[in-house]
């Protein structure tokens, strides 16, 4: 897999790149025309959390120990996000996926199965060598928690 500057390079007509950090190279042919506005496509997916699942720790271990489960699971949620981002950033590829494979897990204990679902996405995607599905992925797996982790949050607010 090229790097991000290496596969800018490669191409031969040259466009600035945005914030102004440099220029990149391009094909007139084989990318189409150039224009003049870009739209940003807003992501807004809900992340989905089975209560049903908080309900059952919640039964089975009590309040005091469900809500430490659950702190400590959002906890290391937060954690491994961070780090299956960091890895990628790096070019860790075999860390990245172990962090992100290590999130299912943890995800579906507390009833974040999109969250989980996801997280599995991303380990496919590594497998399967597809930088462009894996970078996406990634992203979605990033908003995903971080709504979840908002979500579970103020389930919990509103349970107090």
């Amino acid at each position: 897999m090229r790097r991000p500057e290496t596969f800018w390079k490669a191409l031969p007509v040259t466009l600035p790149l945005p914030g102004g950090v440099g220029t990149a190279r391009r094909r007139h042919d084989t990318w189409g025309e150039i224009v003049e506005h870009v739209t940003l496509l807003k992501q807004n997916e809900s992340a989905q959390l089975d209560p049903e699942r908080l309900e059952s720790l919640y039964d089975q271990l009590g309040e005091a120990g469900a809500e430490d489960i659950v702190c400590r699971a959002l906890e290391e949620i937060a954690v491994r996000l961070s780090h299956t981002e960091r890895c990628y950033r790096e070019g860790r590829g075999p860390d990245m996926r172990k962090s992100a494979r290590s999130l299912v897990a943890i995800a579906e204990q507390i009833g974040m199965q999109m969250l989980g679902r996801v997280a599995n996405d991303v380990t496919r995607c590594a497998d399967s060598g597809d930088p462009v599905a894996l970078a996406a992925t990634l992203a979605r797996l990033l908003r995903i928690g971080e709504r979840s982790l908002s979500e579970i949050w103020d389930l919990q607010d509103m349970s107090v």
